[in-house]
């Protein structure tokens, strides 16, 4: 009997090219689909995620969904999978849910986190995690010019020219950055995102901080609907998938 689950599952990109299968490098896809191939004795299990994330992105919530051939307890696939999985991927959790789940349709909303230092010196140890940005910056501008970002719009000024989307326009439920020690947290939540989308939110956001463009630059740019209106691709670094939320009815622990 196929079982149809869903896993949320954690990793450091550093040493990948993203989730997604590619040519020039390592994936999380192709890691799990390796461990899979193993648990098997051969079968091939294509792995679907919520969405990808790039190169260097990290994940602590990333949902997935994959048909196991066999019956399996939960808990007996998490440990079988970790086993299996490099030590910087890991299987948070695992549950069998409804056979029609799918971990990218039916995701309801999304949240990224964005780091930045602004320390003068970098801690070795958060190099990997947090973009270095050691300026005194305007906090309060920062906030402002992200209060026009949360609604329905079209976010083509924010989005990559290599995107093979055709519709750039997507709902933003959360929009805001904080203080936390040395370091900026960037927060968006929203129904989906574009093509480095957070990433340029914050290098726009980071340069009207700096005082280098005014509040308004965030809005005309969003107006503009032009990727050359906005601000600078900030690093990869620093982002983080933080959690994906569906409908109940796929949350159950398990299926009768």
């Amino acid at each position: 009997m196929v079982m149809r689950i869903k896993a949320t599952i954690a990793y450091d990109g550093t040493r990948y090219v993203g989730f997604q299968i590619q040519k020039n490098g390592n994936s999380i896809q192709a890691e799990l689909q390796k461990a899979l191939f193993r648990m098997t004795k051969g079968i091939a299990i294509p792995v679907y995620a919520s969405g990808r994330t790039d190169s260097g992105v990290h994940a602590k919530g990333q949902v997935i969904h994959f048909d196991y051939p066999a019956r399996l307890a939960p808990e007996q696939m998490q440990r079988a999978l970790n086993s299996l999985l490099p030590g910087d991927i890991v299987v948070v959790e695992v549950k069998e849910t409804l056979p029609d789940f799918n971990a990218q349709y039916h995701a309801e909303k999304k949240r990224y986190c964005y780091t930045v230092c602004t320390n003068k010196v970098m801690d070795p140890f958060r190099r990997l995690y947090q973009w270095h940005h050691p300026y005194r910056v305007n906090l309060e501008a920062m906030q402002e010019a992200l209060s026009c970002i949360p609604g329905t719009h079209d976010f083509s000024s924010f989005c990559s020219t290599k995107t093979d989307k055709e519709d750039k326009v997507r709902t933003v439920y959360r929009a805001d950055v904080k203080r936390q020690g040395d370091c900026l947290i960037f927060t968006f939540e929203g129904k989906g995102f574009l093509y480095n989308m957070v990433r340029i939110l914050v290098g726009t956001s980071i340069q009207i901080g700096d005082g280098l463009k005014p509040v308004s630059f965030m809005a005309e740019a969003l107006e503009a609907k032009n990727r050359k209106a906005a601000g600078p691709t900030a690093p990869s670094q620093g982002l983080v998938l933080e959690k994906v939320w569906y409908p109940a009815c796929y949350d159950k622990p398990s299926i009768e």
